[in-house]
């Protein structure tokens, strides 16, 4: 196979810095590793980011939400560890991940973890007719 899980996250410049912006990036196929169990989890993460100076380019998320496939991890730890690693990639004006893990023995996991840059301030949103 020549492509590989990897922890990189490579980044491209933002090409509209002067503007707020959204991007949104849906990943439906996340797993990782019950720590207790070793059974795996699924869920889907919802990424939302207002980017700064850099935009995450989307191959290398994408590899490097595979790296987690084999790794036992809490839900609430991964999510926050994914966050924290693209917040020190692309340092965003602010970003929020839901992951929204699949039924496991009839509970359903919602972890929605958000990073605010330090100074920024959202603009007030436009309510159309």
């Amino acid at each position: 196979m020549t492509t590989k899980p990897s922890k990189t996250l490579d980044t491209f410049d933002n090409p509209k810095q002067d503007r707020d912006f959204t991007i949104r990036i849906d990943t439906p196929e996340f797993t990782c590793l019950c720590p207790m169990t070793g059974q795996p989890d699924f869920a889907t993460l919802k990424l939302e980011y207002i980017p700064d100076k850099l935009c995450v380019e989307l191959k290398s998320f994408k590899l490097y939400v595979w790296s987690y496939r084999d790794e036992g991890a809490f839900h609430e730890a991964v999510t926050n560890q994914i966050l924290d690693d693209l917040v020190n990639a692309i340092s965003p004006r602010f970003m929020r991940l839901t992951a929204k893990f699949n039924v496991r023995g009839g509970v359903y996991t919602d972890v929605i973890a958000e990073h605010q840059a330090d100074g920024w301030v959202p603009p007030v949103p436009v309510v159309l007719p």
